[in-house]
């Protein structure tokens, strides 16, 4: 059996409630609902952080950023540092048996040796080096060591067009053998820039208009995918990296994007099509991570993963599949901190912001039952003092295991005033 083609589909701060499958109401997305509807859907999915940057570094190596330095806000553009090169992302495990790209944004490092992608296994480079809201802002390419600067403008509302078709193009020049493409877009991160030439009219206005053509083109990938043969040989991935951050639904979740533990900021939707192996319509309930990406697609395509290191992700296959699987409890990191822990029923809060403060909440407590409350209102710490007990234990544990590795790398983040802010 041929090993599978992988398109990994990495929208920016689009969140949970902003799909169709997921609930939406304001937002039209019949392609990403058709990817769940033939493929499975994942209800407890959560990015791997709340923000950008140790988000990606999770999903590309299996691992929680911290392990790499990279759990503290993201990387701006006056920063040297990035992901460790000793890292094995997903392109890198693939292989020699897979041709890889990156279509779209980079955000782990834009200075040697953390420039260019292509120095972490993938053969094509098209995109950003990081958010298209921070400058100087140019795109770039390369198929190898050398990168080639686009001259001019970066225009904005054409981005998903153009990460689209090169990820079709790229497709259709491998497709007489495995190929695997992150597809990170920049949509719908600020500024909110919708294409012209793909007008929908979406009544959730700009953020809408450019959700629904992120769904335009998937429709337009899954019909070329088709028309080349590759349809019943592709699995296709839709996620998000972090929740929504000013516009967007967190679907009935608690808070936004960088939101320190509440679900609002971490939980994303996960849709997954693999015809003929991912029986359709399945709805996966257990606990998920973008961590999982990199063992799921390995065991996918017949492969180890690394013997060298310890993962945080695990294989979903099985949870996919139709049957059982997921973890056993799920780490929410705020920056360094372990700001909250989930299980399947259980969710303790330890960390939140008011105003410009982050609180540490471990002497509230606050823990959650999240499937009588998943909006994460009420504690019923007093109701079930075993479970507390058990929830602390379980904090404690993440905290002396995952806290300390910190302080192994130096701070990545620029001073306030060396960083750009949206336009």
């Amino acid at each position: 059996m041929r090993k599978p083609n992988v398109i990994i589909i990495l929208a920016d701060d689009l969140g949970y409630g902003d799909v169709g499958c997921n609930g939406s109401t304001h937002i039209r997305t019949p392609n990403i609902d058709r990817l769940a509807a033939e493929g499975a859907r994942l209800t407890d999915f959560y990015a791997s952080a709340n923000v950008c940057t140790p988000s990606r570094a999770g999903l590309l190596t299996g691992r929680y950023a911290i392990r790499s330095g990279l759990a503290h806000e993201v990387i701006q553009p006056a920063d040297t540092t990035g992901l460790p090169p000793g890292e094995i992302t997903i392109p890198k495990a693939l292989k020699p048996d897979y041709a890889t790209a990156l279509i779209g944004k980079w955000h782990l490092g834009h200075v040697a040796p953390h420039w260019p992608p292509t120095n972490y296994g993938f053969d094509r480079f098209y995109g950003l080096a990081y958010s298209h809201d921070m400058r100087p802002l140019q795109l770039f390419e390369a198929d190898g060591p050398e990168v080639t600067a686009h001259e001019g403008r970066v225009d904005l509302t054409k981005l998903t067009q153009r990460f689209f078709e090169q990820t079709m193009a790229f497709a259709e020049a491998h497709r007489e053998r495995p190929f695997f493409v992150l597809l990170a877009l920049t949509a719908p991160h600020i500024p909110l820039r919708p294409n012209p030439d793909d007008p929908t009219g979406s009544p959730a206005g700009d953020y809408g208009d450019v959700v629904e053509e992120i769904d335009l083109n998937v429709g337009r990938l899954l019909d070329r995918l088709q028309a080349l043969g590759l349809d019943d040989d592709t699995l296709v991935v839709f996620t998000s990296d972090n929740g929504p951050w000013f516009e967007g639904s967190s679907g009935p979740f608690r808070d936004r994007k960088g939101g320190s533990a509440w679900d609002g900021g971490f939980r994303v939707p996960l849709v997954v099509r693999l015809p003929r192996r991912i029986p359709a319509g399945t709805v996966g309930r257990g606990l998920a991570s973008n961590l999982d990406l990199l063992p799921t697609v390995l065991s996918l395509a017949g492969l180890e993963p690394p013997a060298d290191r310890e993962l945080d992700g695990l294989d979903l296959t099985p949870m996919l599949m139709g049957g059982e699987g997921g973890h056993d409890e799920i780490l929410l990191f705020n920056n360094n901190h372990v700001a909250g822990l989930r299980t399947p029923r259980w969710k303790l809060v330890a960390r939140s912001y008011y105003r410009d403060m982050d609180i540490p909440l471990d002497g509230l407590p606050l823990l959650f039952d999240m499937q009588a409350d998943p909006g994460e209102t009420y504690s019923v710490a007093s109701l079930y003092p075993e479970v507390l007990a058990d929830m602390r234990e379980r904090l404690a544990r993440a905290r002396a295991k995952y806290e300390p590795i910190a302080a192994q790398f130096p701070p990545h983040v620029a001073p306030a005033s060396a960083k750009d802010h949206p336009d």
